[in-house]
């Protein structure tokens, strides 16, 4: 599995450890920055990873900021992505299991470093249930074509 990463300064340090986390389990992965605890704006960082997913040069990504929240919101702008803000394992395993999730948002600022870690391994082992839930994701990919979901 090809993991994008990204962060922005509140995440960094967060970030580095996913990166251990992912060594260890030796998961390939690329770090789209940033790199210190220099003020930046999320969405750069953000639109990176997604558009890396969304193109398919990777499996998933994994974003980091202060929340998790604002990484998701920028990052849900890009057609193909279906970002989570989680901060617990049952989230991280429902986004995947029933909405395919593509990129995990989380918030250092709101969950410990310890439990990150174990949402990114719930998020990266997790995969798709598919059966009723392909129709439900389907749904979400015809609002991002068509701006409306068709009943059925």
């Amino acid at each position: 599995m090809r993991i994008a990463l990204g962060a922005d300064h509140a995440g960094v340090v967060l970030k580095h450890e996913v990166k251990r986390l992912l060594d260890t389990l030796g998961a390939a992965y690329r770090d789209f920055g940033t790199d210190s605890d220099a003020s930046v704006d999320y969405p750069d960082f953000a639109e990176r990873v997604a558009r890396a997913v969304a193109e398919g040069a990777f499996d998933r990504g994994i974003l980091v900021c202060g929340t998790g929240i604002g990484m998701a919101i920028a990052a849900n702008k890009v057609a193909g992505v279906r970002a989570a803000p989680v901060s617990d394992v049952e989230t991280a395993r429902l986004s995947r299991e029933h909405n395919d999730a593509n990129v995990l948002a989380l918030g250092a600022r709101v969950v410990s470093t310890e439990r990150a870690l174990a949402v990114v391994r719930a998020f990266l082992e997790t995969p798709f249930l598919g059966g009723r839930h392909e129709r439900r994701v389907a749904k979400i990919e015809a609002i991002e074509r068509h701006g409306e979901a068709r009943a059925s």
